[in-house]
C-alpha cells in the first residue's frame, strides 16, 4: 500500500507540481523589456514572480492579493485557513510595479485601467480568469471567510447549489466539521461532476450519501428568484435552509476585451484564441494563460501555472532576441482531477484510473496544495507553524 501511496505522488507531481528546477533562469537581460501581466490569479502571479528579475514587470489585479483558489471552501469552514493561503502580491513580489484596478482597454501599445492609469508595454500577458467580485484588501478578504464561517455556525440546515467540483467539495467540508447539520446540494444535471468519468461521480454520490448529505439532481434554480432560508427549483419545489451557498460555474472575464484591439481574437465563447506556444491569434508580443484560453483541457490551477512556465520561457527567448522556432510549445497532458471528500479522503480520476479514500486524501486533502503553492512564489509552506 506504501507503494501504491509512493506511485500515486509521483504521477501527481509529474503532472501537477511546478517545482523551482523548472523556473526560467534569473540572470539579467540587456536592455530589460516592459511585461506588462493583467490579472494576478494562479497563472498570473506565478508568471509575475517568475520573470521580475529579468523584466520591468506591471502586475495589474483587482484586488492586492493573491489567494490559492481551491483553498477557499477550506476556508469557509476554518477561517483560520485562509491565513496562509490568502497571501499579499508584496510578499512575494519584491522587484515589479504593482497596480490595483482593472483593466478596461488594451490598445497595441498600452494598457488602460479603471482608475486613468496608461500603462505602456513591450509583451502583455492577459491572465483574467474567470469573473468573480473580491474584496480589495486581504483584512476585507480574510474577515469575508469569518463571517461566512458565523453565518454556517449559527446554521441548522444548509443548502449548496452545484454539483460540480465547487458543491461537491464543499459538502464535503461542511459535513466532516459540522456533521450534526442538514446539508442538501441540488444540481441541475443528471450526475455530480460532470467533468469526470461516471464511475468516479458515482462515487462521489455514495460518499456524499454516506455523510448524510441529501442529493438532489436534475433540478434547476434560479439563482436571481433565491431568497435566504426559501429557494425554489424548477419543478417549483420549495427548498428551506438557514443558509445557502452558490457553488456553479463563473463567466469567462474576458467582457472588458470586447472592445480592445484584442476583440477579434476572441472566440464565440469569448475565451482567447492562443497558438501553441500561447500567443494571442494574430500578435507577435500578446499572450494569454490560464482559464481565459481557448485551449481544449480541464481549466485547472495547473494547467494555468504549466502556462505562466511556458510564457515565461518564451518571453526571455524573445527578450534576448532568440529565433523563434525555438519558442516552447505548450503541450496538454492527460486529464487528471482530484476532487477533495472532507479533511481526509479525496477522489482522483487519472487517465485509466479512479480512486476514492484516503490515499488520494493524503496527496490533496490534507492542505489542499497550500504549502507547494506558497513554495513555489519563494514563501515558506506554513507561515505561522502551531508548535507540537
Amino acid at each position: 500500500m506504501i507503494d501504491l501511496l509512493r506511485l500515486f505522488n509521483q504521477q501527481s507531481c509529474g503532472k501537477m507540481c511546478i517545482t523551482a528546477d523548472s523556473r526560467v533562469g534569473m540572470e539579467e537581460i540587456g536592455d530589460r523589456k516592459k511585461v506588462v501581466v493583467v490579472g494576478g490569479g494562479v497563472g498570473g502571479s506565478l508568471l509575475a514572480y517568475t520573470i521580475q528579475n529579468f523584466a520591468d514587470v506591471v502586475l495589474i489585479d483587482q484586488k492586492e492579493y493573491f489567494e490559492i483558489p481551491w483553498s477557499s471552501l477550506r476556508s469557509v469552514v476554518e477561517p483560520s485557513f485562509a491565513e496562509k493561503a490568502v497571501i499579499n502580491h508584496k510578499d512575494y513580489l519584491s522587484n515589479l510595479e504593482l497596480i490595483v484596478s482593472v483593466a478596461v482597454n488594451v490598445t497595441e501599445t498600452e494598457v488602460i485601467t479603471a482608475d486613468g492609469h496608461s500603462i505602456s508595454y513591450d509583451f502583455l500577458v492577459i491572465a483574467t480568469g474567470h469573473f468573480r467580485p473580491v474584496p480589495r484588501t486581504r483584512e476585507e478578504r480574510l474577515n469575508h471567510f469569518q463571517n461566512e464561517y458565523e453565518r454556517l455556525k449559527s446554521a441548522d440546515s444548509v443548502l449548496i447549489i452545484g454539483g460540480g467540483p465547487t458543491g461537491v467539495e464543499l459538502a464535503g467540508e461542511i459535513a466532516c466539521d459540522f456533521p450534526e447539520k442538514k446539508i442538501k446540494l441540488v444540481h441541475g444535471g443528471n450526475r455530480l461532476l460532470e467533468f469526470i468519468g461516471s464511475s468516479a461521480a458515482d462515487k462521489a454520490l455514495h460518499w456524499l450519501q454516506s455523510k448524510k448529505v441529501e442529493v438532489i439532481l436534475d433540478r434547476a434554480i434560479n439563482k436571481q428568484a433565491i431568497k435566504e432560508g426559501v429557494i425554489q427549483t424548477s419543478c417549483g419545489e420549495i427548498l428551506e435552509a438557514d443558509c445557502h451557498f452558490i457553488c456553479t460555474g463563473k463567466m469567462v472575464g474576458s467582457s472588458w476585451l470586447n472592445d480592445t484591439v484584442i476583440k477579434d481574437s476572441l472566440d464565440t465563447l469569448g475565451r482567447v484564441m492562443v497558438d501553441k506556444n500561447l500567443r494571442i491569434r494574430g500578435f507577435t508580443n500578446l499572450f494569454a494563460i490560464g482559464d481565459i484560453t481557448n485551449i481544449d483541457e480541464l481549466k485547472q490551477g495547473f494547467a494555468a501555472q504549466k502556462h505562466a512556465l511556458v510564457v515565461a520561457k518564451n518571453l526571455k527567448l524573445l527578450m534576448i532576441g532568440g529565433n523563434e522556432k525555438k519558442l516552447v510549445t505548450y503541450k496538454t497532458t492527460p486529464p487528471v482531477a482530484y476532487v477533495s471528500l472532507g479533511r481526509k479522503e479525496a477522489l482522483a480520476q487519472f487517465s485509466v484510473l479512479t480512486l476514492s479514500g484516503w490515499i488520494p486524501g493524503k496527496i490533496k486533502s490534507k492542505d489542499l496544495f497550500v504549502g507547494h503553492t506558497r513554495k513555489q512564489l519563494g514563501l515558506k509552506p506554513n507561515p505561522n507553524p502551531n508548535p507540537v
